[in-house]
């Protein structure tokens, strides 16, 4: 009996007929070989300023998914903004830069990645200008829907570019340095934030946290221009709208109701667009299965994701983001509400972390290069210790803590996280051919930004919903208790791992 199965090759997603008498897993062995054997050739290489200018615009949207975090106390005293706005400027953000992430991916293979880098370089100065400028609360959450739009411009052609114009051990070392570029930056974002609000910069305050990103876009163009060669996919795709409009839809009815619900008191429309979710997200399964089925290329192509190494890759990111994005969120509140900490010392309690993630990104790669997935397994363990620590510092320590108290079990979870994450987008991208590379990049971006997202919605919500009848002591105990369970996840789907990472 013959069935008709997807594969990933040279010519992007296209099918392929198999004997169903052979394994199970005989269609995606296929495509896993398919993908080696047919990819094409690199483009032209990326030099070392070009692979240091996509980094800077691989930094640029993760530092300000956090930077933002130090400030909001600032920003809320400033612009009278309360509750429900603050969570809009965090979460407009999350949501428009995770809503059009795989389009940027797709839009890229199709006119050029330089050409989309550019313009979404362009495109995050001048909005987080418009940010650093807003005279209101509103108009601030509208600059950063902009800038997170922008932001999903930008940062699927890094990921792209590295895949298209690099090879063997270069790329490897490329793929490290990028993995470890969006860590620290995630870190950085709230040291720097904490930092650039307390040394009032020109008396701008928090303005400045925005504003300091206008010079660096300027550079990262000139730069861009002149070093990362064009490169787009062989046979690119139509835009898939029907995917692109529910997946849309899907994710903004999961992610605005649960990052404004709680503040707004969970009016009737959260709780239609909730319903709204599980519909939309159906629909988009359908519609995407039959697009690929026609032979035509949809906007996630399911044959992609039934690639193991993408596949398993990807249920590690999932729990890791979920706990990481709300984590950095209740931090930054502890540090400055619960222990009273001023922005600067706020922003670098978290140094600890910053250090040891960056020796983990390094060091994860080259230890990956000979244990494997177990790196991944052993750098999650090390997460939940320093989650373990820091929750018995809180619970033990409350009183009279300080910036420094933390620091042991920060140091020990940034070393984790270091170790895990770079791995693990190793594993996601190293079977993506060449000519899927925005998509691929794409998906693990949507991925990784929606379920950070999710995770300030969610661990953020129940933080602060706790911390008003239990106290924020042991509000952050509770929700740190919470996101070992996320942890304990990304252990176990770390054992799916193929057990050589090349």
């Amino acid at each position: 009996m013959k069935r008709l199965w997807y594969q990933a090759g040279a010519r992007g997603i296209v099918p392929f007929v198999s004997d169903t008498r052979t394994t199970p897993h005989a269609p995606v062995a296929a495509a896993t070989a398919a993908v080696r054997r047919s990819a094409p050739a690199p483009a032209a290489g990326l030099s070392t300023l070009g692979l240091i200018t996509v980094l800077t615009g691989a930094a640029l949207p993760m530092l300000d998914f956090f930077i933002v975090n130090v400030a909001l106390p600032t920003i809320d005293h400033d612009l009278h903004a309360g509750p429900a706005v603050l969570e809009m400027v965090v979460g407009g953000y999350g949501v428009a830069y995770a809503v059009l992430l795989v389009l940027g991916g797709r839009l890229g293979d199709m006119v050029g990645r330089k050409r989309l880098f550019l313009w979404g370089t362009a495109a995050f100065g001048v909005t987080s200008v418009a940010c650093g400028l807003a005279p209101d609360a509103w108009s601030l959450v509208v600059a950063r829907i902009a800038q997170g739009a922008a932001s999903a411009l930008m940062l699927p052609q890094v990921l792209a570019t590295i895949q298209a114009t690099t090879e063997g051990t270069r790329r490897t070392k490329a793929l490290s340095l990028y993995s470890c570029t969006a860590g620290v930056a995630a870190s950085v974002g709230q040291v720097l934030g904490g930092v650039l609000v307390s040394v009032d910069v020109l008396g701008t305050g928090w303005r400045s946290i925005f504003l300091v990103n206008a010079p660096v876009a300027v550079v990262a163009l000139v730069l861009a221009v002149r070093t990362i060669p064009e490169t787009r996919s062989e046979r690119p795709s139509g835009v898939d709208v029907r995917g692109t409009l529910l997946l849309s839809v899907a994710l903004i009815s999961l992610l605005v109701p649960l990052t404004e619900g709680r503040a707004t008191g969970w009016p009737v429309w959260s709780w239609v667009l909730l319903a709204v979710f599980p519909v939309s997200a159906v629909a988009f399964v359908v519609v995407e299965r039959r697009e690929e089925a026609a032979g035509r290329t949809p906007l996630i192509p399911p044959s992609l994701l039934r690639i193991h190494s993408v596949r398993s890759g990807l249920t590690v990111i999932v729990p890791f983001s979920i706990g990481w994005g709300g984590y950095m969120f209740v931090v930054a509140v502890v540090l400055q509400e619960g222990l009273r900490l001023g922005p600067m010392a706020a922003g670098l309690a978290l140094l600890p972390l910053c250090l040891t993630f960056l020796i983990g990104s390094l060091a994860g790669p080259r230890l990956a290069a000979r244990y494997g997935r177990g790196v991944v397994t052993a750098g999650s363990l090390l997460q939940a210790a320093g989650l373990v620590g820091l929750a018995a510092t809180f619970h033990w320590g409350w009183d009279g803590l300080g910036a420094v108290g933390p620091a042991p079990a920060l140091a020990v979870q940034g070393l984790g996280q270091g170790l895990l994450f770079p791995v693990a987008i190793r594993a996601v991208l190293s079977e993506v051919p060449v000519g899927q590379a925005g998509v691929g990049g794409g998906v693990l971006t949507t991925t990784q930004q929606a379920f950070m997202a999710l995770g300030v919605a969610t661990l953020g919500s129940l933080f602060l919903s706790l911390s008003g009848s239990m106290g924020m002591r042991d509000a952050v105990v509770v929700t740190l208790g919470v996101q070992l369970v996320a942890v304990a996840l990304t252990v176990l789907s770390s054992l799916r791992l193929p057990r050589k990472l090349a």
